[in-house]
């Protein structure tokens, strides 16, 4: 959940945490989700390498998780795997992270979802992991961001965003929200070294739309057949949109 914009002073704490990168990064969002983001994660990648795709791109990869995912389950027919990201200091964290599992088919590759460096139609499925919040939600940027997806994406290509959701029972949804302001945005400020940053998760996380405001934003753009399956009671979600 790494790309963003400058000029939202929400953003900027979150920012400069992603061109810093704690130590502990890994670790935050393991804890704070209860180990249920590298769950999450799995089912994207397995969900992103369906149909057997020949090329699919890891978008906003951060420290690597989900492209590294998609290299574990498509040993089968070995596609080929991109990541990009436009922060330098959690690329190379991606890359040890891959030389460490042996795994040097993935080309990490820095750059911006605004105007990135893939020729259109190129990639059969795109994923993304808890970065689409940051494109999307009051972004000046979106529908650049939204464009540029769409055109990497070959017709009859996915998109699949795993991602925060709202949780449509109003005690799961109360539960949640408090999690958000008195656990991620206290504590885990705290122990992160980054509380800014984690106010923000916390604030964008806890006002994120609701999953049939994502797919109609995905249908809008230019997707056109897009569906959802809710995690957690609905705290997250994975959305799959077919161009």
């Amino acid at each position: 959940m790494n790309q963003l914009t400058h000029g939202d002073p929400h953003r900027r704490p979150l920012h400069r945490m992603f061109t810093s990168v704690p130590k502990n990064y890994d670790l935050m969002n393991r804890l704070l989700t209860w180990r249920m983001d590298e769950r999450w994660r799995k089912k994207a990648a397995k969900i992103c390498l369906e149909n057997n795709p020949s090329r699919v791109l890891d978008l906003c990869t951060g420290t690597g998780d989900l492209v590294l995912h998609m290299a574990k389950y498509s040993k089968a027919h070995s596609p080929e795997l991109h990541a990009l990201d436009f922060s330098e200091p959690m690329l190379a964290i991606a890359g040890k992270k891959a030389g460490k599992k042996n795994i040097p088919t993935v080309h990490f590759r820095l750059g911006d979802v605004a105007e990135m460096p893939y020729e259109s139609n190129y990639f059969d499925a795109v994923g993304i992991g808890f970065a689409f919040r940051n494109l999307s939600f009051r972004n000046p940027k979106t529908e650049i961001y939204l464009s540029e997806i769409v055109r990497i994406i070959k017709p009859g290509g996915r998109f699949v965003v795993v991602e925060t959701s709202q949780p449509e029972n109003r005690l799961i949804r109360f539960l949640y929200h408090l999690y958000l302001k008195w656990v991620v945005a206290g504590p885990g400020g705290l122990i992160s070294g980054h509380p800014g940053a984690y106010r923000y998760l916390a604030w964008s996380a806890g006002n994120f739309y609701r999953a049939q405001e994502v797919s109609a934003l995905l249908r809008k753009s230019g997707f056109s057949e897009v569906r959802h399956k809710s995690l957690a009671g609905g705290m997250a979600c994975i959305h799959t949109a077919i161009k």
